[in-house]
C-alpha cells in the first residue's frame, strides 16, 4: 500500500508541474499578445495622424505630390499588415516617407511656421516615442516567451500543446538615419485616390 501511494505522490507532484509550467506558458504567451496590442493603439494613432499632416502639407507643397503620394501609400500598407513581418516592413517604409515630410519644411518656410504641421509633428514626435517603448516591451515579452518554450521541461509541454515561437518586431532605425532624399521634379499623380 505505501508503494501505491508514492506512486500517486510522484504522479500528483508531475501533474501539478506540468499545471504550473502550462499556465507560465500561457501567461508569457498572454503577454506578448497584449504587448502587440499596445503597439497596434500607437500604430493606429499614428496612421490616422497621418492624412492630416498630408493634408497640412499638399496646402503648401503642392510641387511635392511624389513624396505625399509615398506618404499615403505607406500608410496604406501598414493598416493592412496583417504579420508582425508585414508591420516592421510597413513601418520602415512609413519612416523614410515621414522624414521626407519633414524635410520639406527646409524648403517651405511658410510650412515650418504653420501652426497645424507644428502640432502634428509634435504629435507624431511623441507617437514615435511610444511606439519604440512599446516595441522594446514587446520584443522583451517575445525573448522571454521564446526562451521559455525552448526550455526543457517546457519545450515538451510547449510542443505538446501547441506553444509556437513569435516574431520580434524589428525596425531598421539605422536607416532612419541616413539622408533623406527629396525628388523636386515629381511626376503628377492624384493625392485624392489613395486616402481613407
Amino acid at each position: 500500500m505505501g508503494g501505491v501511494i508514492v506512486v500517486v505522490a510522484i504522479l500528483l507532484v508531475l501533474g501539478v508541474g506540468v499545471v504550473i509550467m502550462y499556465n507560465g506558458l500561457v501567461k508569457r504567451r498572454e503577454r506578448v499578445d497584449r504587448a502587440w496590442s499596445d503597439i497596434d493603439v500607437q500604430l493606429r494613432r499614428r496612421y490616422d495622424l497621418i492624412p492630416n499632416l498630408v493634408e497640412t502639407v499638399k496646402g503648401y507643397a503642392r510641387h511635392e505630390r511624389e513624396t505625399l503620394e509615398a506618404v499615403i501609400a505607406a500608410r496604406n500598407a501598414g493598416v493592412s499588415a496583417s504579420t508582425v513581418q508585414e508591420q516592421a516592413a510597413a513601418e520602415n517604409v512609413i519612416s523614410g516617407a515621414l522624414r521626407q515630410i519633414f524635410a520639406l519644411t527646409e524648403s517651405y518656410p511658410d510650412l515650418k511656421a504653420n501652426q497645424n504641421f507644428i502640432a502634428l509633428q509634435e504629435e507624431l514626435t511623441g507617437t514615435e516615442g511610444r511606439i519604440a517603448a512599446a516595441r522594446q516591451f514587446y520584443n522583451e515579452g517575445v525573448r522571454d516567451y521564446n526562451t521559455q518554450i525552448q526550455t526543457f521541461p517546457q519545450v515538451l509541454i510547449a510542443g505538446m500543446t501547441g506553444f509556437t515561437e513569435r516574431e520580434y518586431f524589428e525596425v531598421q532605425e539605422a536607416a532612419a538615419r541616413g539622408p533623406v532624399r527629396v525628388d523636386f521634379n515629381p511626376p503628377a499623380v492624384d493625392l485624392g485616390a489613395g486616402e481613407d
